[in-house]
């Protein structure tokens, strides 16, 4: 079996399977966050604010923080 990656979603921590997705890990954290992901109502961004697909695969240690989809467009529009 693989190790499980640690990835951090709003500052939680969780242990996802090699392979998961962003949509995944906000999932495991939180099924309303990864719902309105899902319908774009929210997004998600790195650690350093960009806007993350949410089909990406995350490694260990990923960064990522659930953001207004509104907020996240006019961030990547500047």
């Amino acid at each position: 079996m693989s190790e499980l990656l640690r990835v951090f979603v709003n500052g939680a921590g969780v242990s996802v399977p090699p392979g998961s997705t962003v949509l995944e890990a906000v999932g495991a954290v939180d099924a309303e966050a990864a719902a309105a992901v899902r319908n774009g109502a929210r997004a998600v961004v790195d650690s350093r604010g960009l806007p993350v697909a949410a089909d990406t695969p995350v490694t260990g240690g990923f960064v990522m923080r659930i953001v207004s989809a509104r907020a996240a467009r006019e961030d990547a529009a500047e």
